[in-house]
């Protein structure tokens, strides 16, 4: 069904590629915190109940991190703006007095590629 409201370039969601490129940096990120916790569990002394923690994070940090990864854009997260809302361009006088109601029609024409002379000619 097509309708006669205005498409507007505020309503597109982010690129694929750059939604890509945040998932992406979601997941280093928490791998880097993986083996963080790997170190701070074998480099922290005493031992005690942190050290459970740091464990907990290097076994499940993983498992998070693919869920976080695999999700994408989602559809709540794009603001919107209504064209109809939109502030409309200040309406100046025209350059020219128009005759009609008629559209304006720009025409553009190629002029002939002219051949430079050639050296052989002479």
């Amino acid at each position: 069904m097509k309708t006669n409201r205005a498409q507007s370039a505020t309503s597109l969601p982010t690129a694929p590629r750059e939604d890509a490129d945040g998932r992406f940096a979601k997941y280093m990120l928490m791998m880097g915190i993986r083996i963080a916790c790997f170190i701070a569990m074998a480099v922290v002394t005493p031992y005690g109940w942190y050290t459970f923690v740091f464990a907990a994070g290097a076994i499940f940090l993983p498992y998070i991190a693919v869920i976080v990864a695999n999700v994408g854009q989602d559809a709540a997260e794009t603001t919107r703006i209504d064209p109809e809302r939109a502030i409309e361009a200040p309406r100046t006088a025209p350059t020219a007095p128009a005759a009609s109601d008629a559209p304006v029609v720009i025409r553009i024409a190629e002029t002939p590629r002219i051949d430079p002379p050639r050296e052989n000619d002479a």
